[in-house]
């Protein structure tokens, strides 16, 4: 199937107009994360808040049927989140940091956590950097505790 950069920007567009939702007000800071939640079946993608509120919809076509489509719309969404953190974009958003944007699947299960945003900087969040880490903190606490 055919992914390309103007897909990518069609999502961007779609993405910021979702952010609006966010934009601060002055008066009001949420806390919440960001979930982009995938439908392979129907092709909708939506976003939306912690408490399961869809802030934008729509189907893209070409995600329809495609059950592969997480690994594409990994890379293409990570590559949306830093156009708008480089286009300040971000920087606009009315949440209480840190915050996230993760992608989910349509049973709300996470697929990947793609971008985490604290006052200090913004991680780009990535399988191989999470990958172990269950682990490597199970042995640090046991050698801890064994202190």
């Amino acid at each position: 199937m055919g992914y390309n950069i103007l897909h990518v920007s069609a999502i961007g567009t779609f993405i910021e107009e979702a952010l609006t939702k966010y934009v601060a007000d002055g008066n009001n800071t949420l806390v919440t994360d960001i979930h982009f939640q995938l439908n392979p079946n129907s092709g909708i993608f939506s976003i939306l808040n912690d408490d399961d509120v869809v802030f934008a919809e729509s189907i893209v076509q070409e995600w329809i049927g495609d059950f592969g489509v997480y690994s594409v719309a990994e890379c293409n969404l990570r590559e949306t989140l830093v156009m708008l953190r480089e286009s300040g974009r971000l920087n606009e958003v009315n949440l209480m940091q840190p915050y996230s944007f993760v992608l989910i699947d349509k049973e709300k299960e996470t697929i990947a956590e793609l971008l985490m945003v604290d006052e200090q900087d913004t991680l780009f969040l990535n399988d191989g950097l999470l990958q172990g880490l269950d682990e490597e903190l199970n042995v640090f606490l046991k050698e801890l505790l064994e202190k």
